[in-house]
């Protein structure tokens, strides 16, 4: 809770020094820890400035002087973000001019002092990758990262980068994340060397300057094309056309130094001329980067221009030893068709003879063919009417059996009627035993019973009869059954007899066929020497195809000849191109350094005209020479290599670019 508060406490006090202009805290905070001095905007003497200098000349870090200028300007745009956002008391869009500073302030910081590649295959490094491990560090990070990564139409990292800068602003995490990204050393030596801008104390100087941006509340749009095309150039002219972005003027009865070094006029010019230093510093670098990246693309251009030659060399004792085989491929392939024309008249006349064997042995063979085929023919329909035969002979011996099975059960019929009548005389028998001895006691019933008993006697002489004619039957039955078997017997043996025959036929069938294969066996090797004729036939071609591939190998090279000293010679074109800018860009870096920022005071009249200032003609800075002239003589606005944007140019000067543009487009 303790360090909490005191964190809150510090934000705080930290946020009251920004908005009120006082850069130049006091030298302890509550923990009792140094607050680093700012370079530009603290007020210092005339003698310690000049000392200080001194100590800065002998020492000359570049890498502190860039770490310098980041903290400088970075000191300077928070400053002139909050107090136009205090001004304006209105919610921030991407329109705003200092919020789009800021921004690009910040991809300065971020990118200063990234790891170049060590391979030649290895990727760029880039800052975003350093955003990326935000995440680990603080897990409230990854929606930032995440929503990032989902937005649509962003292509590059540094558009990525840009899009999560602008979210983290928005939701007032930025000083947040940029403190424990800065106090994780281990996870930064990663992506960045000893001497950046975020592992030194700078970074902490700019995570205290970020805390004020809190009260700023800002509706940004992320669009993926504006984000992943804008440009990352920083306009210092914003800061260097007036001194109150430096320094505010102090209260009343507060305006006089006391040391004898002047008001607070003199202070703000120093401090004018230290930013305008630093400016010009910054320019220097950018032009030193600039000249060295177009030597390392000239000594590549040579290095690629004398791989060239050697591959040249390559290809032209290449194409020697072509023309060497070529000729001795020619030599052989009029020595192979000499001897493959007389072995193919050697061929034919051999096929020619071989052709009549083949045609007489081949007419004979048919003739036997179709005898075998005959035979075989009429042989096979034979056999289907044989076939046929049995077949009809079995449904006949089917239908038999059939008959003598209904017979069977016909004579089953008969003989249990025979049993039912045997059984129905026997009960007769009885019942004329009961007449008998009932006729002694009914004598008037006797003629009735005779007459029924004659009845029965007559019944029993048809059924009688009835049984002799079934037996008479069941004997007819019997003898078909046999002659039957006996048909069938007759037809089973001449059946026996046709097999044999089929067997007699199948054996010569067989003979034939073995004929037939060996006949094949002939033809097979006959076709097996065409084939070899064929094949060296095809071979001949094939040294034919040989011999024109290698022609067109030839004119190919050839091509390529003619193309690689094409190259060769727009190579040279390029490198003198390229020789010519270097110069152009030499004498700019030239002028630049000669040039001379004039003081307001120490000009009294036009460096051209020689016309006197006043009220009416006012004092105009030419950006290219730093002269001062009226504004008849520096009405001309042309683009500089120091600023993206046309700034205000001298007559003199703007002849001068428009010479060395027009030779340089020419």
């Amino acid at each position: 809770m303790a360090s909490s508060m005191n964190e809150m406490n510090l934000k705080q006090k930290t946020l009251m020094r920004l908005a009120s202009g006082d850069d130049n805290p006091s030298n302890e905070n509550d923990e009792g820890l140094a607050w680093p001095q700012a370079t530009i905007a603290k007020k210092v003497e005339p003698q310690k400035l000049v000392s200080k200098r001194r100590d800065d000349s002998v020492l000359k870090n570049p890498v502190l002087v860039e770490r310098a200028n980041l903290l400088n300007i970075a000191k300077l745009c928070i400053k002139a973000l909050i107090e136009s956002a205090l001004e304006e008391g209105r919610i921030l869009d991407d329109e705003h001019i200092p919020l789009q500073q800021f921004f690009v302030v910040m991809e300065h910081i971020l990118a200063h002092g990234l790891k170049g590649k060590k391979f030649v295959l290895e990727k760029k490094k880039e800052f975003w990758s350093a955003l990326e491990a935000v995440e680990k560090i603080m897990p409230e990070a990854k929606d930032i990262t995440d929503s990032v990564r989902n937005l649509p139409g962003l292509k590059t990292n540094i558009g990525r980068s840009r899009a999560w800068l602008r979210l983290a602003l928005m939701q007032k995490k930025l000083s947040d994340y940029f403190r424990a990204l800065i106090e994780r050393k281990d996870i930064l030596g990663e992506f960045y060397d000893p001497g950046a801008a975020l592992m030194e104390e700078e970074a902490t100087v700019i995570a205290g300057l970020l805390v004020g941006l809190n009260v700023i509340d800002c509706n940004l749009y992320l669009k993926g094309d504006d984000l992943d095309s804008a440009p990352s150039v920083l306009d210092i002219s914003v800061f260097m056309k007036d001194g109150n972005y430096l320094e505010k003027p102090e209260e009343a009865g507060a305006g006089c130094s006391t040391d004898g070094g002047g008001g607070p006029s003199q202070n703000s010019d120093l401090s004018s001329i230290l930013d305008q230093k630093n400016y010009l510093e910054e320019l220097n670098r950018h032009l030193n980067a600039q000249i060295s990246s177009l030597q390392i693309r000239v000594k590549g251009l040579e290095e690629n221009n004398s791989q060239m030659k050697q591959e040249l060399a390559v290809a032209k004792n290449n194409l020697l030893s072509i023309q060497a085989m070529n000729e001795k491929y020619q030599t052989e392939n009029a020595r192979l068709s000499q001897d493959v024309n007389k072995k193919i008249e050697l061929v034919r006349a051999d096929m020619d003879v071989e052709r009549e064997a083949y045609n007489t042995s081949r007419a004979g063979l048919d003739s036997l063919y179709k005898s075998a085929q005959d035979d075989l023919q009429r042989q096979t329909h034979e056999r289907n009417e044989l076939q046929q035969d049995l077949q009809l002979q079995k449904s006949m011996k089917t239908e038999m059996e059939m008959a003598m099975k209904l017979l069977e059960k016909d004579i089953h019929e008969k003989q249990d009627t025979i049993v039912s009548l045997r059984k129905q005389l026997g009960d007769i028998k009885t019942i004329n035993l009961d007449l008998y001895n009932k006729l002694q006691n009914f004598e008037s019933t006797a003629r009735h019973k005779t007459d029924i008993v004659v009845k029965l006697e007559e019944k029993t002489a048809q059924m009688a009869a009835t049984i002799k004619a079934l037996e008479e039957r069941l004997k007819i039955c019997e003898n078909d059954k046999q002659a039957a078997m006996e048909t069938a017997r007759k037809l089973g043996q001449t059946l026996a007899e046709k097999d044999l025959k089929r067997s007699a036929l199948e054996t010569d069938l067989k003979i034939e066929r073995e004929w037939r294969n060996q006949l094949q066996k002939d033809l097979g090797m006959e076709k097996e020497l065409v084939n070899q004729l064929q094949k060296d036939v095809e071979e001949l071609a094939s040294l034919r195809q040989q011999f024109n591939k290698v022609s067109d190998k030839h004119t190919l090279l050839q091509q390529t000849c003619e193309e690689q000293e094409l190259a060769l010679t727009e190579m040279g074109s390029k490198l003198s191109e390229s020789q010519l800018k270097m110069d152009d860009m030499k004498e700019t870096v030239t002028a630049l350094d000669k040039r001379v920022w004039t003081s307001d005071k120490d000009s009294l009249s036009c460096m051209l005209c020689e016309k006197q200032f006043s009220v009416a003609r006012r004092k105009h800075h030419c950006r290219s020479c730093g002269g001062i002239y009226c504004n008849s003589c520096s009405d001309n606005y042309m683009p500089l290599p120091s600023s993206a944007k046309p700034v205000r140019v001298c007559d003199k000067c703007h002849t001068n670019l428009l010479q060395r543009y027009s030779a340089s487009s020419a």
